[in-house]
């Protein structure tokens, strides 16, 4: 019996800035942002969306009503929770109308949470193979305004369909973990935006992913040219790429190992980060853009977060899977967003729900996504879920 990846979906703002129109707001060069970070495109997330809502809004592209009734497990990845004690997964069941027999919690781990959540419904999967379990993972990266992390910010949501004999990805029970007490990153529960040692950052992602490479390798004696293709946790999208060059050199085929890397990191430069979302942005990447990709292929996927956790671990393209309609859903999703100026980006940044208990309600008119944050009343959010129309329904 295979496990893995059975359905998977995205979801981001409508709206994005160019990485020129940012470069030239902060006098800067544009080929440091094109270039020297690897980003063209950033999402911006408008008021009316938060984690919960982009998570619903990716999951309910790919659920079916009878995945509804079989799943059993729902996990949330994520870092920008919405309340320290419910989570996410609570919410995001109850407005997808999931069975109420199943367990729903969220993770907490940095960027590092999404692939918690995937390999603890991979394992549940194999002990339970007629149910499914879904997974989420979704983020809001922020660090400010005209500060040097500026340029790596973004958002949006992947939602996966774990199950038995998965039509995507066969995901193996062969893993390498390393974690150390690392502060590199972290978000203070006083703080809307991140705090982050840039340069450490960048030095402990390299380090992490060189001893979790280096130990899957001698566990399971496989080479870099056992696989088709690498996929990186890409908070923007030349990190992953140093990281492959450092192994590069090992490959006797180089230049086909970069070619699916570019492929993997095509909708992560026209997007931004994603948090716990980034690897599996770029596993979407790589599926819906290389054209080099064969059943059975062996795939890598490096998971980073910050604290810091990293793991390696691998997956076999399934004999089920076709690419045309998920390329089709993506370019959709990105070529029908709207390009918005650095002074609307700026206004739509600065406006969020306190961190104290005031009440704030948002107009939603503008949001035509099928479920909206309306904003909070009285310690309590309010979810709306929208018709064909346009006109909003409360879903508490």
């Amino acid at each position: 019996m295979t496990v893995g990846i059975d359905k998977i979906g995205f979801y981001t703002s409508p709206y994005f800035i160019d990485m020129v129109d940012l470069a030239h707001a902060r006098n800067e060069d544009p080929k440091k942002y094109l270039i020297g970070i690897g980003q063209k495109k950033q999402a911006v997330i408008p008021p009316t969306q938060d984690v919960v809502t982009m998570a619903a809004n990716a999951a309910q592209k790919i659920l079916s009503e009878g995945d509804k009734e079989k799943i059993d497990l729902v996990i949330f990845g994520t870092e920008t929770g919405v309340d320290n004690s419910k989570s996410a997964a609570i919410y995001v069941q109850s407005l997808l109308g999931i069975s109420k027999q199943a367990r729903s919690f969220e993770i907490k781990q940095a960027c590092y949470g999404g692939t918690a959540g995937v390999q603890m419904a991979v394992d549940h999967i194999r002990l339970h193979p007629e149910s499914k379990a879904l997974v989420l993972a979704a983020d809001i990266a922020r660090y400010g305004l005209n500060t040097p992390g500026e340029v790596t910010q973004g958002g949006g949501a992947v939602a996966m369909v774990i199950s038995s004999n998965p039509r995507i990805l066969e995901v193996e029970d062969k893993r390498s973990f390393h974690s150390d007490n690392i502060m590199d990153f972290w978000r203070p529960l006083y703080r809307h935006d991140a705090v982050v040692d840039g340069h450490y950052s960048n030095s402990i992602y390299a380090d992490f992913f060189q001893q979790t490479w280096m130990d899957y390798r001698q566990k399971y004696h496989r080479t870099i040219d056992d696989f088709r293709a690498l996929t990186f946790h890409l908070p923007y999208t030349k990190m992953g790429l140093k990281a492959l060059r450092s192994i590069i050199d090992q490959s006797k085929h180089p230049e086909a190992i970069l070619e699916q890397f570019e492929a993997s990191r095509m909708y992560n430069a026209l997007v931004g980060n994603l948090y716990t979302g980034s690897l599996y942005l770029s596993l979407i990447s790589l599926l819906s853009n290389s054209e080099a990709l064969n059943q059975d292929d062996l795939i890598g996927l490096f998971s980073y977060g910050s604290g810091a956790q990293g793991e390696f671990y691998s997956g076999r393209l399934s004999d089920q899977f076709d690419r045309s309609q998920l390329k089709t859903d993506m370019d959709t999703i990105l070529s029908e967003r709207s390009r918005i100026t650095i002074e609307q980006y700026q206004e739509m940044y600065q406006t969020f729900l306190p961190l104290n208990e005031e009440d704030k309600l948002f107009d939603v008119s503008s949001d035509n996504s099928c479920f909206v944050l309306k904003g909070r009343k009285e310690n309590r959010r309010i979810y709306l879920t929208k018709n064909g129309s346009g006109d909003a329904q409360s879903l508490d």
